[in-house]
């Protein structure tokens, strides 16, 4: 078998980075690019630029990279979806629930290969840290605290910062437990002077009792990507800006005094932070995607789970609006 055919539809601050893995894939050959604004990055390395996904479909191709606003997504995935395209999409998978379900829909009835961008999951430090846990290395997960924080980016006005940054923690949340949510209590604040909200606080319950919380905002002049899992061993603490996992161990002391040694508190034990190897998600991301759609074994974010997501999203949306927790 040949290259797998592939195109990419946006070329803007994103998809940039995906051309530039697409044109170095094994097994990919990145055909064309679209974006109506044309290639401002100069990414397309000698590869037609063209104007629309009608014209990305027509020059023929096994699988789609969508990296346009989120507006967009579902009105690009769905064409994609007509044609037979496979298709990844960035991040969240659409707008809003209802949309998400048409294109999980109409990819599922098509029997197409269909995921959405999450890259977060590809983090090396998170994927050790699920691959740790699901080995028994934290026991039970009592807690998963992220905070995710930096300065205001004016490229992004069709959404706010929950379904941005914050769809980023939903499903590496629901991913490195295992655990869906089962309700959200949320507070969100406008401080820029846009539509859209631009800081949130998300108090979650997820469907093996584990609670979480989740800080995320574009008002902070420092950036910030911290994952903070604690459970009955002690807590992993990944930060995915240097791919870095530690491990901070409870401690283990005999308490000789009867009386307090009923309470079987934690104390601090051995820090460990590990030596793992750091390739770059984006890669890992796009590596998973061509083996799904070649029919390989491989670990995507499915479609279905980026619906999950945006109902997340939403949910803490509106318990922001309404002033209270919503079930899910």
């Amino acid at each position: 078998m040949g290259a797998l055919r592939a195109g990419l539809i946006g070329i803007g601050m994103m998809g940039r980075h995906h051309a530039r893995v697409l044109g170095s894939l094994p097994g990919v050959d990145l055909v064309a690019v679209a974006d109506p604004g044309g290639d401002v990055h100069g990414v397309a390395g000698g590869r037609p630029v063209l104007d629309s996904v009608e014209d990305l479909i027509a020059v023929g191709l096994d699988y789609a990279m969508v990296a346009v606003p989120t507006a967009y997504h579902e009105e690009i995935g769905l064409a994609l979806a007509a044609a037979g395209v496979h298709t990844m999409i960035e991040k969240p998978l659409a707008q809003d629930t209802t949309a998400s379900e048409r294109l999980a829909q109409a990819f599922e009835s098509a029997g197409l290969v269909g995921a959405v961008g999450h890259i977060e999951r590809y983090n090396p430090a998170l994927q050790q840290a699920r691959a740790r846990i699901e080995a028994g290395e934290l026991g039970e997960v009592y807690q998963v605290v992220t905070r995710r924080q930096g300065p205001f980016p004016a490229r992004i006005a069709d959404v706010g910062v929950v379904k941005d940054l914050g769809t980023h923690d939903i499903d590496l949340t629901a991913w490195v437990t295992q655990q869906d949510f089962v309700s959200v209590a949320a507070r969100t604040t406008h401080r820029s002077g846009r539509e859209h909200e631009d800081m949130v606080s998300i108090v979650g319950l997820l469907s093996q009792g584990t609670i979480t919380n989740h800080v995320v905002n574009w008002l902070s002049p420092f950036k910030e990507r911290i994952t903070v899992i604690t459970g009955e061993k002690g807590s992993f603490v990944a930060d995915t800006l240097t791919a870095d996992l530690t491990f901070h161990a409870n401690g283990r002391i005999e308490q000789s005094w009867d009386a307090i040694s009923k309470f079987r508190g934690v104390s601090e034990g051995d820090l460990i932070r590990y030596a793992i190897s750091k390739p770059e998600p984006l890669r890992t991301e796009h590596e998973q995607f061509r083996d799904a759609v070649l029919g390989r074994p491989a670990d995507i974010v499915t479609m279905t789970q980026g619906l999950r997501t945006v109902r997340v999203a939403e949910a803490a949306l509106e318990s922001a609006r309404s002033g209270t927790t919503v079930a899910l």
